[in-house]
């Protein structure tokens, strides 16, 4: 069988994790709450699939613009586009 050729086997190494975290996917990360207009950056957490967003928007910022059941609607500028993502939490931290 040959090789995958999409974007997901592309940018593996994109999103290595230098350190290994002492627990893989915090309880923490999937509770977290944000309220319409905050700023969050975009950083995706490679062990879980579900919501993530495309690598292209790894270390972006946006604000939350609403909330669609467990995910959030992240709006972000693109060049001159502005661009709505449906992201959950774990791939979001909240800009400090």
């Amino acid at each position: 069988m040959r090789k995958s050729k999409g974007f997901k086997s592309r940018s593996r190494y994109k999103l290595k994790k230098s350190i290994r975290p002492k627990r893989a996917n915090p309880i923490s990360r999937k509770i977290q709450v944000f309220e319409v207009g905050q700023k969050v950056h975009i950083i995706i957490d490679s062990s879980i699939h579900r919501g993530q967003p495309h690598p292209r928007f790894h270390g972006v910022t946006g604000e939350i613009i609403g909330k669609t059941g467990k995910a959030y609607l992240v709006g972000i500028k693109d060049g001159n586009k502005s661009k709505e993502l449906i992201i959950r939490p774990e791939h979001l931290q909240l800009q400090e």
